[in-house]
């Protein structure tokens, strides 16, 4: 269970013309780029790889929710052959014929999204620019947030943001147009949340260049928080590396009492196992 929060805030509808047009709106405004790909992950290919993984690994082994979800993300093919192959490759090699994949295998994933934010956008799009592709290889979004200096208040800060910054905005919206990457303007809302909001559904595996990109776990969706040079792999179809995480389940007995939130939790968890505790792990509740 995860509360979802809409703040109103500044902002900024015409993102080629940032100085004009000032309305409020919700954190989740519409973002600027029209023609956009659907947000919905790809269902029917995200089955057809989990099959495929039933059948290498037999139908009685038991996985977990985030496990079936990061597995059906491994790289795969149209070609039956090739995608057991592809498949045995990361499940099977150095974890004793897939007995140990946990904390073992290198997982070669293949992510459905990427949401960048201003900051890291930048070298991002610089890298990804010179692989001269006509378009991203999967759907991405641009978010200017990070760049905002929270000051004096939305009224202020935004407009200033955008002066100081107008070289950065203008290059990011125009890679956007260039390459289909939808732009959220300054104003537009914090990317997590834009994340939650919009793009965030049961199934989904993204990258985001934000560390608070997890949030969008508490919509069923694995969301890991990477570098700039990382969300490139995935925007020029390259297969992301990952070694196959270790689960800590959760199991959630009880109620809530008080003041106390689903947040709560999750803070104190974070307290007792320390960075150190949760490297290398997905956390995963259950009743």
């Amino acid at each position: 269970m995860l509360r979802s929060t809409q703040r109103v805030c500044k902002a900024v509808r015409t993102p080629s013309n940032y100085h004009s047009s000032q309305t409020r709106s919700f954190a989740s405004v519409q973002s600027s780029f029209p023609s956009t790909p659907s947000r919905s992950p790809p269902y029917q290919k995200i089955l057809r790889n989990f099959a495929l993984v039933r059948r290498l690994l037999g139908n009685s082994r038991k996985l977990t929710l985030a496990e079936k979800i990061l597995y059906s993300h491994i790289q795969s093919s149209q070609d039956p052959t090739l995608a057991e192959e592809l498949l045995a490759d990361s499940l099977l090699s150095n974890t004793d014929n897939g007995r140990n994949i946990r904390g073992n295998a290198n997982l070669k994933l293949k992510p459905d999204r990427v949401a960048m934010q201003d900051a890291s956008a930048q070298m991002a799009l610089l890298q990804f620019m010179t692989c001269n592709l006509p378009s991203t290889a999967v759907p991405a979004s641009i978010h200017c947030d990070h760049m905002i200096v929270g000051e004096k208040g939305a009224d202020v800060d935004v407009p200033e943001s955008i002066r100081g910054n107008k070289e950065v905005y203008d290059f990011l919206e125009s890679a956007g147009k260039r390459y289909g990457i939808e732009f959220w303007p300054p104003g537009a809302g914090i990317i997590h949340q834009a994340v939650l909001e919009n793009y965030a559904a049961p199934g989904l595996m993204m990258l985001g260049t934000d560390s608070h990109t997890p949030n969008a776990g508490g919509l069923g969706a694995i969301a890991i928080g990477v570098g700039g040079a990382d969300a490139v792999d995935a925007l020029v179809d390259a297969p992301w590396e990952l070694k196959a995480p270790k689960i800590l389940g959760v199991r959630l007995e009880g109620k809530l009492s008080g003041w106390a939130s689903p947040k709560d939790v999750i803070l104190n968890l974070a307290g007792q196992l320390t960075v150190r505790g949760g490297t290398n792990h997905l956390i995963e509740y259950f009743e």
